[in-house]
């Protein structure tokens, strides 16, 4: 479509998420206050020499007036690419979750995290598994019985089967557990949750492909294929053991031990495994306070319908926190009740303020630091086949050197 004529102003264009790729060079170069070629896409020659930071101040201050584009690292993107000899990755479905090769398609589904806690607060660690297992091998199914657009994307899907497992309530389940999302225990827990998903769903693919055999294109990608699950092994050493249950990390570990070993043996059935979706619609019919990755916008939100009004979504996460952080029937009632009241939790009574940070959220007058979103992504990434569907929320007063350096954080982490 004509991004410079009437095109841009169409409802097909204002509804699409748009994103600006660029190199580790690139970066450096901003870094470094250096000049830049622009190359032209058909040959590859030089054009002309701009200043790479002042392009870069040109995409910040495009997201700074109206959020977008969003930054893709192609250079990081490519290096945890599992199948490298297939083509190279050159882009995500809009939402930003799913990057593999062009025509290719993902299935997706996601497990709601919250189901899993124990009224004592701790996580049940083998129905979590169980569940990461059956959804993984019912994609895995499904893949082949599904219709595709194309049918380029109907030969890639089917060769490459590229699942995407995810998950949504990561935001009420550290609040349920009493802790900040923007916290490094939140973080831990969220690490070691994504790595004993995708762990476990690698070696679930790599037990069917024992039974079935490896995705088509395994064999011409076998090398690139391994080294990226030892990349996401490798990374749960980085999780920090004194801030996660021995008992989950471990589970974790093991599962990465498991897909490694039985990778090596079998391949795998499927190219990749995991990412992390919005969930907007799927979250709300499994009745989930917070949507994938996200914590919540705020703890009573309005949202508008399609056909017309409004519906109140009210937190239905907080009275559990309370208790878990030691509070009496009667000080969660008079808390919630103010939180009704209020559409707010800063100002409830008995509220210590040590715990108003477990309640903050994106949004509002307790709201999470913009740094705390990219952390929490920083922190799952490296165990997640795709990648992550996420909003990173800034202050009103927010400047566009604050977006530049924003994105040079996000490009680091």
């Amino acid at each position: 479509m004509d991004l410079d004529g009437k095109d841009s102003f169409s409802v097909q264009y204002q509804n699409a998420n748009n994103s600006v790729r660029v190199t580790d060079e690139f970066m450096q170069a901003v870094e470094n206050d250096d000049e830049w070629d622009l190359r032209a896409v058909t040959s590859g020659k030089s054009v002309k020499k701009v200043k790479a930071r002042e392009l870069f101040h040109q995409i910040a201050l495009a997201a700074w007036e109206c959020a977008d584009p969003g930054m893709q690292f192609d250079t990081t993107i490519n290096k945890w690419h599992t199948t490298p000899n297939a083509g190279r990755i050159n882009g995500s479905n809009p939402c930003s979750e799913y990057m593999h090769l062009d025509n290719s398609a993902c299935n997706l589904a996601s497990i709601n995290l919250l189901k899993y806690l124990r009224e004592d607060n701790s996580f049940d660690i083998e129905a979590y598994k169980h569940t990461v297992e059956l959804m993984f091998t019912a994609q895995e199914i499904l893949v082949g019985y599904s219709e595709y657009p194309t049918e380029n994307i109907t030969k890639n899907a089917k060769a490459y089967r590229e699942l995407g497992l995810g998950y949504a309530n990561l935001g009420a389940l550290l609040m349920a557990m009493g802790l900040p999302y923007d916290s490094d225990e939140g973080r831990a827990i969220a690490a070691s949750l994504t790595a004993l998903m995708t762990g476990h769903a690698y070696a679930t693919s790599a037990r069917i492909a024992q039974r079935v055999g490896p995705f088509a294109g395994y064999h011409k990608d076998q090398e690139g294929m391994i080294n990226v699950l030892k990349m996401h092994r490798q990374a749960v050493s980085g999780i920090d053991a004194s801030l996660v249950s021995e008992e989950l990390l471990s589970a974790a570990a093991a599962a990465w031990d498991e897909a490694v070993e039985l990778g090596q043996l079998y391949g795998v059935r499927n190219a990749q495994a995991s990412v992390l979706a919005p969930t907007g619609t799927i979250g709300l019919m499994m009745d989930c306070d917070t949507t994938g990755i996200e914590p919540d916008l705020g703890l009573v939100k309005f949202k508008k319908l399609v056909g017309g009004g409004t519906m109140t979504i009210v937190n239905q996460t907080v009275p559990r926190a309370l208790k878990a952080l030691g509070y009496s029937q009667s000080q969660v009632d008079d808390i919630v009740t103010y939180i009704d009241t209020e559409k707010k939790i800063t100002g409830a009574p008995h509220l210590k303020p040590e715990h108003r940070d477990v309640f903050a959220c994106s949004m509002g007058d307790n709201a999470i630091h913009y740094l705390g979103h990219v952390k929490m992504m920083s922190a799952v990434q490296p165990f997640l086949s795709g990648a992550i569907s996420k909003t990173v929320n800034m202050p009103e007063e927010a400047t566009v050197e604050d977006v530049e350096q924003l994105h040079i954080d996000a490009w680091k982490m």
